[in-house]
């Protein structure tokens, strides 16, 4: 069993640990909040630090917000960085920039250890279920290594690339995630409006070439007006921020991409920032001046 570290015990990671205990594994912990008794209570260790993390383990994982908050977690006052020795192996399961991970990769081997970016899909779900969608860049060697663990978490994994390659994917992923969003919340609305049952719409729709998971989980959450968050509409937009960015860095479009954000940003607007991404339908709700249900 490995000594695993884990920084940033949030909606997705204190269930990600948690697998990680449940399958044996000695895990050490830390987050700005003080580590959830259920953890503690199922054997994990809650530390003071992110250096002390680092300083018992050999795997050491974070899952935090943004860019910044992994930059602080690895190389701010008591980070992991301070606590490293060669032969370690760090794993950033955020989804930040993929130009800053590589930086971030490169000050981590300068002290004799390994970095896989490794940035997941699936949402809180995923993450309760252990079905994650994992994509990871790094070195096969140390991939090869947290693959194991990587399967208690996930069921999907993939060594895409080399560092940032993981990171790049996940801003693919999420520009994906988003449009197909705007198209189930477009379609829905449309249906509703014309007088049809959203509910019964979206389950003959499941049937056909249109099913998706965003039809069926988020699709529900639409007609059933559940949008406490799963994923916070304020994290999708930091991701198509990335996305943007990116695009504009290599001179390219990303229309859709950019449309989909402007609808993001209508819904923080009105005070949506922190609801689940699926309320996206509420920026077309106000244009068509129509809820779907």
């Amino acid at each position: 069993m490995a000594k695993v570290g884990f920084v940033g015990l949030g909606i997705m990671g204190a269930p990600m640990a948690g697998h990680l205990i449940d399958a044996g594994h000695e895990l050490y912990l830390y987050d700005i909040k003080p580590v959830s008794a259920e953890l503690t209570g199922k054997g994990g260790v809650a530390c003071a630090t992110g250096t002390e993390v680092a300083k018992h383990a050999d795997i050491i994982i974070t899952m935090v917000p943004d860019t910044p908050h992994v930059a602080a977690a690895l190389f701010g006052e008591n980070g992991i960085a301070a606590g490293l020795t060669p032969g370690k192996i760090v794993v950033d399961m955020s989804s930040i920039a993929p130009v800053e991970t590589k930086e971030f990769a490169k000050k981590i081997n300068e002290l004799g250890c390994d970095y896989l970016d490794a940035p997941v899909s699936g949402g809180e779900v995923g993450a309760k279920a252990a079905s994650l969608t994992i994509m990871v860049g790094g070195p096969e060697g140390a991939f090869e290594t947290v693959k194991p663990l990587f399967e208690k978490m996930g069921k999907n994994i993939t060594l895409v690339g080399g560092n940032g390659d993981g990171q790049t994917t996940k801003v693919a992923n999420q520009i994906i995630v988003a449009l197909n969003i705007l198209a189930v919340g477009e379609a829905l609305l449309f249906a509703s409006k014309a007088g049809a049952d959203p509910a019964k719409v979206r389950q003959a729709l499941m049937g056909g070439f249109a099913n998706s998971r965003i039809l069926e989980v988020h699709g529900e959450r639409m007609v059933k007006r559940t949008f406490n968050p799963g994923f916070r509409i304020e994290l999708h937009q930091k991701d198509l921020n990335l996305a943007l960015n990116g695009a504009r860095q290599m001179q390219m479009s990303l229309p859709s991409t950019a449309l989909a954000q402007q609808l993001f940003s209508s819904v923080a607007a009105h005070g949506g920032a922190a609801l689940d991404h699926s309320a996206l339908v509420k920026a077309l709700e106000l244009l068509a001046n129509h809820q779907v249900a």
